[in-house]
C-alpha cells in the first residue's frame, strides 16, 4: 500500500426520519437562539415550517438563493443579515440554498446548520462556488464547512423524479472523481464505493416508486458519503467542465453533472488505473466489468436527459467552453487538450451515449 494522507472533516451528522424536529435541540446545543433562514424561492414553505418549528423565534428569512450562488444575491443576502442580526444560519433546500447559507456563514463568522433537502451533497464541503462577471470559481476554506446537518430522509420524498435522478448523480460524480482523485487514498475510496453502490441501487427504486422509504433512505445515505469525499479530495475535469457550462453559461447544476459524468469518465478512461475502472465497475449493475457502460445505463434507466441541447447550450458555444476548460492549468489524471475536450462537449451536447476512445 502506497503511503497516503486522510482528513477527516470535524462535522456533526444527524440522520434518519423525522429528523427536523431536532434543530431547537440543535441549536439549543449550541447555545443559538435567533437563526436566519435560508432558503431558495422553491424552499419557501419549509422555511415557513422551520419558522413554525422554532415558534417563530428567527431573525427573519432570506428566499433568495439562485444557482451558481451570484454575487449579487450574496451581497444582498449579507445585507440583509446585517440589518436582522442573527446568531446563527440555518439553510434548507439543495446545493443553491447550501452554497449561499456557507457564503453567508464564511463572511459574517456565524455557526451554520444545513437541512439538505436534495442529494447534492454541499452540506459536506468545506467549498463553495461563487459566479461573477460570468465566471465561476471555487473558494476553500475548512471555516465554510457547516458545523451541523441534519438529514430528514422525509423531505426528499416531495422531491420530484427529475430532480432526484439528477441531483442523485450530482452526487455520484463527486465519488466517481474521488476514485481517481490525485490525494485520493483508501478511506475515500472505500467511501466513494459504498456511495456509489448505495445511489446507483437507490435511484431506480425513487424513479419507480418516489415514495419508497428505502429507496430514499439509501439514496440520501449514498448522497452523505459522496458529499463526503467531495470535501476529502480534489476533483478534476468532470468538476472543472460543469462549473464552467453552470458559470458562463448558466447551465443548470445537476442536469449538467449527470449529462457530462460518463464523458468524463470516459474521456480520464485509458489514464486511470485499471483496478480502479474494475471496482467502479462492480458497483455499478449491469455493468458487465464496464463502468462507462455501466453510467450508460444508468442514466438510461433513470429516464433523464442526455443533451446539453435540450436545455439550451448551443453547437456554437462547443468552441467557447472548450477554450475555457483548457485555459487554466489543473490536474487532472489525462493531460486536458482542447480538441479531445470538443468533442466531449459535442457528443454532451448532440445527446450521444458516452465512449471511451482508444
Amino acid at each position: 500500500m502506497d503511503p497516503f494522507e486522510y482528513n477527516s472533516a470535524p462535522s456533526r451528522v444527524i440522520f434518519g426520519n423525522g429528523t427536523i424536529s431536532k434543530l431547537p435541540e440543535e441549536l439549543a446545543r449550541q447555545q443559538l437562539a435567533l437563526p436566519l433562514l435560508v432558503c431558495g424561492t422553491r424552499g419557501l414553505n419549509q422555511a415557513v415550517q422551520l419558522q413554525k418549528l422554532l415558534d417563530g423565534k428567527v431573525a427573519g428569512i432570506f428566499s433568495e438563493a439562485t444557482m451558481h450562488t451570484p454575487i449579487h444575491i450574496t451581497e444582498k443576502a449579507l445585507a440583509y443579515a446585517k440589518f436582522v442580526g442573527p446568531d446563527s444560519i440555518v439553510s434548507i433546500g439543495g446545493g443553491s440554498s447550501i452554497g449561499l447559507g456557507k457564503v453567508i456563514s464564511i463572511n459574517t463568522g456565524l455557526p451554520h446548520i444545513c437541512i439538505p433537502t436534495t442529494y447534492a451533497g454541499s452540506e459536506m464541503t468545506p467549498v463553495v462556488g461563487e459566479t461573477k462577471d460570468g465566471k465561476k470559481t471555487t473558494r476553500h476554506d475548512p471555516r465554510i464547512l457547516p458545523g451541523t446537518v441534519i438529514y430528514d430522509v422525509d423531505l426528499t420524498v416531495t422531491l420530484p423524479v427529475n430532480m432526484s435522478a439528477t441531483s442523485g448523480i450530482n452526487a455520484m460524480a463527486h465519488a466517481v472523481e474521488a476514485l481517481y482523485a490525485r490525494n485520493s487514498n483508501p478511506i475515500v475510496s472505500l467511501l466513494a464505493l459504498e456511495g456509489i453502490k448505495a445511489l446507483a441501487l437507490a435511484l431506480p427504486q425513487v424513479v419507480e416508486n418516489p415514495s419508497s422509504s428505502s429507496g430514499r433512505q439509501n439514496a440520501l445515505y449514498g448522497a452523505w458519503l459522496c458529499g463526503k469525499v467531495l470535501g476529502a479530495v480534489g476533483m478534476a475535469l468532470h468538476h472543472k467542465i460543469c462549473h464552467t457550462l453552470g458559470g458562463s453559461f448558466n447551465m443548470p447544476h445537476a442536469e449538467t453533472h449527470t449529462i457530462l459524468l460518463p464523458h468524463a469518465l470516459a474521456y480520464n478512461a485509458p489514464a486511470v488505473l485499471p483496478e480502479v475502472m474494475k471496482k467502479l465497475a462492480e458497483v455499478l449493475p449491469d455493468s458487465e466489468g464496464d463502468a462507462i457502460k455501466g453510467l450508460n445505463l444508468l442514466l438510461d434507466k433513470l429516464g433523464v436527459k442526455r443533451s446539453l441541447k435540450f436545455y439550451g447550450f448551443k453547437e456554437e458555444d462547443v468552441d467557447k467552453a472548450a477554450d475555457i476548460v483548457t485555459s487554466n492549468p489543473y490536474w487532472n489524471p489525462r493531460p486536458v487538450v482542447k480538441e479531445p475536450i470538443k468533442e466531449l462537449l459535442r457528443r454532451a451536447w448532440e445527446g450521444e451515449p458516452a465512449r471511451a476512445d482508444q
